[in-house]
């Protein structure tokens, strides 16, 4: 099939796309404005692959999309970019609706424009993937609840409030106009290629520069981990296997404190790297609690029986094998964490006149 990825030099979106040319026989078309979270160095291994191709466009702009389905003629869509860190959403959140409802709306209307021209076999077959957050379901105060495919929407924060906009949009695309869609909602994300704001690979690479491991609050907030290579397996399997109309919720079975996250990286690194920074005694010692973010969830816990059921997904990583795969990979790939930190990976970003050149 031809699967046209949205986001896919983010991180989740960029695990789809590695996983896709490794593993399958799909031919895949990436669309990523690249903002400060997309990374090409991301897609390295596969970036010469025949059956990759990566175009630099805004998922709001209708026309160049447009343009681009009539083109490359896709079989499925899978939408991942998204604007996606609650810090940033609540400090500017003007992007995150721009991006995550805006941007949404256009990629609908430009799917359903060229959807609706296709014969009638093709139609049938179409899919429109929308890979969304648990975060649109708030958060949950017992010890035993989950969240399933029917739990009410109550997001806390900017970005979970945009994220849940677009699910909306999404399911009224499909029983307004009839597009086949399908979604999915998932637990947090760690793994190999992380953006280095996120949790896990700051505590990472904090630590090796010996600076303080910040934790919000007192750090007994909980997560469900999902390791993303994972998650890459789930949302392939829902886009082309998953029902119309359905909505598959995706989780690690992994629930974890954000302190005890925290530890478990120290843990490992007192195993494993090299060396300790000058001065630093025990990892943990760089363990800093600071100011709780406003609103912040408490926890957070999917049931993902459904996937089970239905298509036979499940995680192949524990918690503990995927944070050391993930420890160990950040250990083993320095460089690019440094392209990161310094900006450089942001001057593989194309230029216009290439991207003109791409998409005419």
């Amino acid at each position: 099939m031809r699967i046209l990825v949205t986001g896919g030099a983010g991180f989740i979106g960029s695990a789809v796309v590695r996983h896709l040319i490794a593993n399958t026989e799909h031919e895949v078309l990436n669309l990523d404005k690249l903002t400060y979270a997309g990374n090409l160095e991301s897609l390295q291994p596969i970036a010469s692959n025949s059956r990759y191709e990566f175009v630099q466009a805004d998922i709001a702009d209708q026309p160049t999309v447009a343009r681009l389905l009539a083109r490359f003629e896709p079989d499925v869509i899978m939408h991942l970019a998204a604007e996606s860190h609650v810090d940033r959403s609540i400090d500017g959140p003007g992007d995150f609706i721009q991006t995550n409802v805006v941007g949404t709306y256009a990629l609908l209307e430009a799917t359903r424009g060229y959807w609706s021209q296709l014969p009638e076999a093709r139609r049938s077959a179409f899919r429109f993937h929308h890979i969304s957050t648990d975060e649109v379901y708030g958060d949950l105060h017992g010890v035993d609840d989950l969240f399933t495919e029917t739990t009410p929407y109550a997001p806390s924060s900017p970005y979970s409030a945009s994220k849940a906009a677009s699910d909306h949009l999404v399911r009224a695309w499909h029983r307004t106009y009839g597009l086949p869609v399908v979604v999915t909602n998932c637990s947090n994300n760690y793994g190999p290629y992380h953006f280095p704001e996120k949790l896990i690979p700051l505590v990472i690479l904090n630590a090796l520069e010996g600076k303080p491991l910040p934790v919000y609050g007192d750090g007994k907030q909980v997560r469900d981990w999902l390791f993303v290579e994972d998650h890459a397996r789930a949302l392939v399997e829902v886009a082309t296997r998953g029902k119309v109309g359905e909505t598959y919720n995706i989780g690690g079975h992994n629930e974890q404190q954000n302190i005890e996250v925290v530890r478990g990286i120290c843990t490992l690194l007192e195993e494993l790297a090299p060396q300790r920074p000058a001065g630093v005694a025990h990892f943990a010692d760089l363990i800093t609690f600071v100011k709780d973010r406003p609103g912040h969830d408490q926890r957070y816990a999917i049931d993902a029986s459904k996937i089970k059921h239905d298509l036979g997904w499940v995680p192949a990583e524990t918690f503990e094998t995927g944070l050391r795969k993930t420890v160990q990979w950040y250990l083993a790939n320095l460089e690019w964490c440094r392209h990161v930190q310094d900006g450089s990976y942001q001057r593989e970003r194309l230029g216009n006149t290439e991207h003109k050149d791409l998409i005419a």
